[in-house]
């Protein structure tokens, strides 16, 4: 019988779900708070179910020799280092939507006590003071709601934003025009966004994009009096800059739920009397609790008695049986998605994958979300291959499937093209013998590259000179190129070039890189390979 450990708070009625699936579970909520103690127990189980408190390091997972999957009951998986539970295949999973509803209506809330001072006057009050005069806050009625990030929670908040007869402006790169238009918001670049909100309010994950997202050189560019409201992660604001911001008045008011120090328990924000803070409790409703409590209890379970895989972080969904030939091109799908991700700026409009060959005969909705997953990953760190076609369909993106008979030489491969306002990509790849991923055809050309976890791709008119060129600058900075891959479509015409590296390329030699004339972009690609 599998055994799971609760090392943080969940529901009975979910430790109870686990008995009845046949599960053995062990209900210590308290655990996660003691390391040692945990690290102590934990070789002794197949899953661990958590929420927040317990910090799943790779020390911890290094001792769990039996564990098979962490299930995170709640969205953020912050608290879990996904990279080693990879390496080790312990499938990491969590509960995208499960609190949704809750961490949009916080923000409103935040919004409200931000725009009429609701704590400072509750006190006030309390002290019996009767300050009618020193509280005067503005409506919302009419004011102008800045949303950045308008997936699944931005999009529910932007709706209680126009309920509220607001004007609603939302910022994110996968909507487009048709979703803003279903919504009934007005979509905008970011600085646009910021120079015309009264309010502004963050519904983005934390990645390397997103981080500091807001910062002095971002409120300058925001209107005086402005209100910011961050229910979604700490990070995404320079605490600092907020905070001058906000004693020189350019900033009128803050309501702040998540810090980028946690517990925070001393912050230069809690001192000042225009903010409005709370301990991270936009999920904080017992609604909201109990859901997601359900929901991994479910998943875990169905994992362990049934194998099934679902809402996971490192790991598609597929059934036991599909497993051994699905995998590999699960992967490959991912990694043409991420492909087209890293190196697409502009909102995309529409996504097409054509299975050809063999590939047709597959599991292709799996495959369909593992592109989807990669695609919109380096945008929205948390997606998953459930959560991917949601977030895609939610931002107004059209998907479309093509399968068609065997056509070349490879018994199958899949293609990905992407369109937006003004361009189309495509990429292709297969599997060989060896299960690895491999592009097979990049902007029309062929070729036969491996994917590597850094890489640098190039395009330029086909001409002499190019890999001098590549290597020269390389060789200058010290950065070694371990492989190279090169295509054209015909002599003369375009070309391409993929440099596969030790390292991530770094920023100050890709400037000179694209600096030079016959170098018509160049871009850094990462990839994770810990599952190839």
């Amino acid at each position: 019988m599998p055994r799971v450990l609760v090392s943080d708070q969940l529901s009975p009625t979910a430790v109870q779900i686990f008995k009845d699936r046949g599960v053995e579970v062990d209900y210590e909520p308290d655990l996660g708070k003691d390391k040692e103690k945990l690290l102590a127990v934990i070789d002794k189980y197949d899953g661990l179910a958590i929420r927040s408190a317990t910090k799943v390091t790779e020390k911890l997972i290094a001792s769990a020799t039996n564990l098979k999957v962490i299930g995170r009951a709640g969205i953020g998986v912050d608290n879990v280092d996904i990279p080693a539970a990879s390496r080790k295949g312990i499938i990491v999973m969590n509960t995208p939507f499960g609190n949704s509803i809750t961490t949009a209506e916080h923000a409103v809330a935040m919004m409200f006590a931000v725009a009429r001072q609701l704590p400072e006057a509750d006190t006030s009050t309390r002290a019996g003071k009767w300050e009618k005069n020193r509280f005067m806050g503005v409506e919302i009625t009419g004011k102008t709601l800045g949303v950045v990030g308008c997936g699944n929670i931005g999009s529910i908040v932007a709706m209680r934003g126009i309920g509220l007869k607001m004007h609603v402006v939302a910022y994110d790169p996968f909507l487009s025009e048709e979703r803003a238009s279903q919504l009934g918001v007005e979509k905008l670049e970011l600085d646009d966004l910021f120079a015309r909100a009264d309010f502004i309010t963050l519904h983005t994950p934390l990645t390397d994009k997103t981080r500091h997202i807001i910062d002095k050189a971002a409120i300058a560019k925001m209107k005086n009096g402005v209100r910011i409201i961050n229910c979604a992660r700490g990070g995404l604001i320079v605490e600092a800059d907020l905070v001058e911001a906000l004693k020189s008045g350019k900033v009128a008011g803050a309501g702040i739920d998540v810090f980028e120090t946690e517990p925070a328990t001393d912050n230069a924000l809690f001192s000042l009397p225009n903010v409005v803070c709370t301990p991270h409790l936009g999920a904080a409703t017992t609604e909201a609790q109990e859901n997601v409590a359900l929901q991994i209890a479910e998943q875990m379970s169905d994992y362990l008695i049934k194998g099934a895989v679902s809402n996971a972080i490192n790991m598609p969904s597929i059934t036991a049986e599909e497993a051994p030939l699905l995998k590999p091109f699960i992967k490959l799908a991912e990694v043409l998605g991420s492909f087209v991700g890293q190196v697409t700026e502009e909102p995309i409009r529409e996504v097409e994958i054509l299975f050809d060959g063999s590939t047709a005969a597959m599991n292709t909705r799996a495959l369909i979300s593992a592109a989807l997953a990669g695609l919109i990953r380096p945008q929205v760190a948390d997606v998953n291959m459930v959560s991917a076609p949601i977030m895609v369909k939610e931002r107004g993106i059209i998907v479309a499937e093509v399968k068609r008979d065997k056509s070349g030489v490879f018994d199958g491969y899949i293609r990905l093209t992407v369109k937006t306002a003004n361009q189309t990509r495509a990429i292709a790849g297969t599997c060989f013998s060896d299960g690895k991923p491999r592009f097979i055809q990049i902007k029309g050309i062929n070729l036969d590259a491996e994917v590597g976890e850094h890489m640098l791709y190039t395009t330029n008119a086909d001409a002499p000179g190019i890999i001098g060129l590549l290597g020269t600058v390389c060789g200058q900075n010290g950065v070694n190129i371990a492989n190279f891959a090169l295509g054209r479509n015909r002599p003369g015409g375009d070309a391409i070039a993929l440099l596969y590296l030790d390292a991530p390329f770094p920023e100050q030699v890709l400037a000179k890189v694209r600096a030079h004339e016959t170098i018509d972009s160049a871009k850094p690609l990462r990839f994770d390979v810990s599952m190839m």
